[in-house]
């Protein structure tokens, strides 16, 4: 599998991970403090090629990809979840533990968000909190779970309405995809 666009990852080790899995070029930030300089590349990269940005599904990955995101508009992203990405040991969690076959289905799933002016209207939160997305015991769960449905990455609740929102999910698509929700927890 060749990818065309640059993919952004945060270190050595995740370069290795992708270039297991794929045929690609990467640019690694080297942690959540992102330079001018990485970023002067990302923006070139993305105005020559295009830039997937790949960060590990923990706070520093989301800081880096919302950094990137501000920075350089109109990056894509790929996701994968917390479960895919932890060691075999237990001991650690990042896009290099992931098996082969994830990090290709991810990056097959690349999401492009639109910018603020094409964003999908918001999702009301009535329609979240009936969906158990926000405000019930298991609305972390289904959240985790919806992310993975809509190839949208794992959000916390205050964050939920946005990224579906940028990532132009309808309600029509939100609404199929808590109804699989529910059926798979009867």
């Amino acid at each position: 599998m060749q990818i065309k666009e640059v993919i952004v990852v945060e270190g050595k080790d995740d370069t290795t991970a992708i270039k297991r899995a794929v045929d690609a070029d990467t640019i690694e930030t080297n942690g959540s403090a992102i330079s001018k300089e990485t970023l002067m590349k990302i923006q070139h990269a993305q105005e020559k090629r295009g830039v997937i940005v790949f960060t590990d599904p923990d706070y520093p990955g989301r800081r880096i990809r919302a950094i990137i995101e501000e920075q350089v508009p109109g990056v894509k992203h790929a996701f994968l979840s917390k479960e895919k990405t932890i060691a075999k040991n237990g001991k650690g969690l990042g896009i290099e533990h992931a098996k082969d076959k994830d990090i290709q289905r991810a990056l097959a799933d690349v999401y492009t968000p639109k910018s603020d002016k094409d964003e999908a209207p918001p999702i009301p939160l009535d329609t979240l909190v009936m969906g158990k997305l926000i405000g019930h015991p298991n609305s972390k769960e289904r959240r985790t779970q919806l992310g993975e449905l809509l190839k949208i990455g794992y959000t916390n609740g205050k964050q939920l309405q946005k990224r579906l929102s940028i990532f132009q999910i309808s309600r029509q698509q939100l609404e199929e995809a808590i109804s699989q929700l529910d059926m798979e927890d009867k």
